[in-house]
C-alpha cells in the first residue's frame, strides 16, 4: 500500500462527487499512446457504467503544448508544469526517450508532487526519471522489460522486479502497455469495489492479471516448470558484460557442453555462442535506442572487448553501424520537437510580385 494511503482513503467513497480522485496524466515526447489510451479509458468507462463523476482526469505536458506519441500521434494537453492542477494520482507516461526529455523542471515537480501526498505513477519508461529524482530510494522498479538493462547499467543501486506493475511505498512503477490497464482495475478496485474493476475490465474485453505476473511468459524461467531454453536465455542476459564460456555455461546449467551445443542447435538454430552474440547484440541496440552512452561504454557493457569489435558485429547483423543506427532514431524522435518551428524553417519566405522577398 502505499504511504499515507490506508485502506479508508482507498475505499468507501462511492458516488461523493467532491471527493472524486484526480488524475493528472503527464504527457513526455514519445509517451506510449496505447498505455494512455487504457488508462484515460478505465476511468472513463468506470464513470460511464456508474452513471457518476468518480474520477476526473487531466492532461498535461511540460509546456503545455501538443506532444507527439511514439507512433507519430499528437495529443493536446490541458497544462503545463506551471500550472498542473492538484490531484491525488500524478502518471507520467515515458517512452522512447527515457532520460533526454527529464528537464529539472519535471523532476523537481514530481518531487513537489509525492511530498504534497500525491501519488506518482511511472508507465513504461518513466521509472528512468523517478530514479532520477530520488523517489525509487529503496524501492524495486517495473519497467517495460525491454529497457530492464538499460535501467540496471544506470541505475545499479535499485532493483527491478520482473512485474506488471507495483505499487510500493514510494511510488507506483508498471511496464506499461495493457500492464496500465491492470493497474488501472487495481486503483478503481481499490477506491471503491472490485465488482467495479471487473466491469470495466469486462467492456475492455480484458480478463485482469495480478500485479505480480511476470511480463513475459515466453523465454523466461517460470516457478515449477523452468525449461532449459529459459534457462540459457536468462543466463546469458544475466552475464552481458562478462560473457560466459560454453564450458561456464554448462556448469552453471547442471548439463555437459556437448548436451548445451545440441539445444541450441535443436531449438535456436545456433551454437551457443551464437546465440550469446545475438543477446548481446540486442541488449547493445537497446542502449543505443533509449540512451546516450558512448559506443565505448555501450560495447563494455555487452561484452565486447574494443568499440570497434563492437560496430563490426553489429554492422554484420543489423545492416548499419551502431553510429548510424542511433543517428537514424534519433533523427526521427527529433520530430518530435517543437513541429511549428520545424515547418517555419524549411518553408521558404513569400514571393513579392517580380520576384522580390517582402
Amino acid at each position: 500500500m502505499m504511504q499515507g494511503r490506508t485502506a479508508e482513503t482507498f475505499r468507501g467513497r462511492g458516488g461523493d462527487r467532491a471527493a472524486a480522485p484526480r488524475f493528472v496524466l503527464f504527457l513526455q515526447p514519445e509517451f506510449p499512446i496505447n498505455a494512455l489510451i487504457l488508462a484515460s479509458e478505465a476511468l472513463r468507462i468506470a464513470n460511464q457504467n456508474s452513471g457518476l463523476e468518480l474520477f476526473a482526469w487531466h492532461y498535461a505536458s511540460v509546456d503545455g503544448g501538443p506532444v507527439r506519441a511514439s507512433n507519430g500521434m499528437w495529443m493536446e494537453v490541458a497544462y503545463g508544469l506551471g500550472d498542473l492542477p492538484k490531484a491525488d494520482y500524478l502518471l507520467l507516461f515515458e517512452g522512447n526517450l527515457p532520460t533526454q526529455r527529464n528537464s529539472p523542471g519535471l523532476l523537481a515537480k514530481l518531487r513537489e508532487a509525492r511530498r504534497y501526498g500525491t501519488v506518482v505513477a511511472a508507465i513504461d519508461t518513466a521509472a528512468f526519471a523517478f530514479a532520477q529524482c530520488g523517489l525509487l530510494r529503496g524501492c524495486e522498479a517495473a519497467l517495460h522489460w525491454e529497457a530492464v538493462p538499460t535501467f540496471q547499467e544506470r541505475f545499479p543501486d535499485i532493483p527491478v522486479k520482473d512485474a506488471l506493475y507495483d505499487i510500493g511505498e514510494a511510488a507506483i512503477t508498471c511496464g506499461g502497455g495493457v500492464a496500465t490497464l491492470d493497474m488501472m482495475l487495481d486503483l478503481i478496485g481499490r477506491h471503491y469495489d472490485e465488482a467495479l474493476a471487473n466491469e470495466v475490465a469486462n467492456a475492455l474485453v480484458h480478463t485482469r492479471r495480478p500485479a505480480d505476473r511476470p511480463q513475459r511468459l515466453d523465454g523466461r524461467p517460470t516457478p515449477g516448470e523452468p525449461s532449459l531454453s529459459a534457462r540459457i536465455i536468462d543466463l546469458m542476459e544475466r552475464h552481458l558484460d562478462f560473457p560466459l564460456t560454453p564450458q561456464e555455461l554448462a556448469e552453471r546449467l547442471d548439463i555437459s557442453v556437448r548436451s548445451l551445443e545440441r539445444h541450441c542447435q535443436r531449438h535456436f538454430r545456433e551454437t551457443p555462442m551464437q546465440l550469446y552474440l545475438l543477446i548481446r547484440l540486442q541488449a547493445a541496440r537497446n542502449f543505443l535506442f533509449y540512451e546516450e552512452m558512448s559506443l565505448k561504454d555501450i560495447s563494455i557493457a555487452c561484452g565486447f572487448s574494443y568499440p570497434s569489435v563492437f560496430s563490426r558485429a553489429f554492422k554484420d547483423h543489423f545492416g548499419q553501424t551502431p553510429s548510424d543506427f542511433r543517428k537514424a532514431i534519433r533523427s526521427q524522435q527529433d520530430q518530435s520537437l517543437r513541429p511549428e518551428i520545424r515547418r517555419l524553417a524549411l518553408t521558404p519566405p513569400p514571393q513579392a510580385f517580380g520576384g522580390q522577398s517582402v
